[in-house]
């Protein structure tokens, strides 16, 4: 039975709110912070790489939540890719190749700062999550990227001796091959699963390729959810990214597949109103389920974590001002989604216990 005002309930309600942590962002002291901030504020979901440590730090930050609000109680997901896929790549280059005057654009573009330029360093590996930002701009063509495809059939038992409790699918047309290979590893841990996720970018067969998962994917032990990658690793560059990734749900829900319809990729602050606009965030059930958020989302604490990481503990419970603050920036993203919903999904940051 869903539960009123859980995680799956948001979800078949249209409140649900997802947190990308991202498919190869390791910073494992940043993850930690962004689970324990975005529970407390009513996250329903919080998304992560396929890593054990990451895993556990997050779990870490879940667990502290719960401490501080007993209600404070999001699925952790666990992100997988079926092949090659830009979310699951990192950037790299020999910072001894770079000229002594270059202007460095690749770290001016770097919404992460995983590239230095006080020492010069490469690319700061557990920060670089994938965007593809630095590989254009780099004026001699030095930076590469280091894509990866894991073998599910050692990864998945893992994930879930680790303790996750939803999986996510990255995959692209005509990857049906490789998602079925996935899925096959996938199955026999299939009652522990909660929720499975499928993400995917635009295609001009987009659908019929989704229908042909909806039949690989058959019989499903729990819920569901497309998630409509619009414009991949981009909602913190401006309000215009959010129309890709509406168009792209759109275009998902007049296929009427089974399963719920979650917005991602270019999403950001003015992804909920214009879906309300829309009329797409209302009625039961609400036509979009919910949406993702992953750059905006990490973007949108980077003030009050930063500071935390020049503190000791660098723990955000730790440090009562700055986790207030984190707290608050995170809720204003959450309650424009939760608007209806029960009271412990849009708190107010200042009486959240410390």
């Amino acid at each position: 039975m869903i539960q009123p005002y859980s995680p799956l309930h948001s979800l078949t309600s249209g409140h649900w709110f997802k947190l990308i942590c991202g498919a190869s962002f390791q910073d494992l002291p940043t993850i930690r912070n962004l689970a324990l901030a975005y529970s407390l504020a009513g996250a329903d979901c919080i998304d992560v790489a396929a890593d054990p440590a990451v895993i556990a730090v997050a779990r870490e930050g879940l667990a502290v939540a719960r401490q501080l609000e007993p209600t404070a109680a999001p699925l952790l997901m666990a992100s997988l890719n079926d092949g090659v896929d830009p979310h699951f790549r990192k950037a790299e280059f020999d910072p001894r190749r770079c000229p002594p005057d270059c202007p460095r654009p690749c770290a001016q573009v770097c919404p992460t700062t995983a590239i230095l330029t006080t020492p010069a360093t490469g690319v700061i590996d557990a920060r670089c999550y994938g965007c593809g930002r630095c590989l254009p701009v780099c004026p001699l063509g030095l930076i590469e990227e280091r894509a990866y495809v894991s073998a599910p059939e050692l990864v998945v038992p893992q994930l879930f001796a680790a303790g996750i409790d939803a999986l996510e699918i990255h995959t692209h047309c005509g990857h049906q091959e490789g998602l079925a290979r996935l899925w096959r590893a996938i199955q026999p841990w299939g009652h522990r699963l909660q929720l499975l996720a499928v993400s995917f970018p635009d295609h001009p067969d987009l659908i019929p390729y989704l229908q042909t998962l909806t039949e690989i994917l058959d019989p499903l032990p729990c819920p569901l959810l497309w998630q409509t990658d619009g414009r991949p690793m981009s909602g913190d560059i401006g309000k215009g990214t959010t129309h890709a990734a509406i168009a792209l749900a759109q275009k998902v829900l007049g296929a009427n597949l089974p399963g719920f319809i979650q917005l991602a990729g270019g999403t950001n602050g003015a992804t909920v109103p214009k879906l309300k606009a829309l009329g797409l965030l209302s009625g039961q059930p609400s036509p979009i389920a919910g949406v993702g958020y992953g750059s905006y989302a990490r973007r949108l604490l980077a003030d009050p974590l930063e500071a935390v990481m020049g503190r000791f503990p660098p723990h955000l419970e730790a440090h009562p001002p700055l986790q207030r603050a984190a707290i608050a920036q995170a809720t204003t993203l959450i309650r424009p989604l939760k608007v209806g919903q029960s009271p412990r999904a849009s708190p107010d940051p200042a009486s959240t216990p410390v």
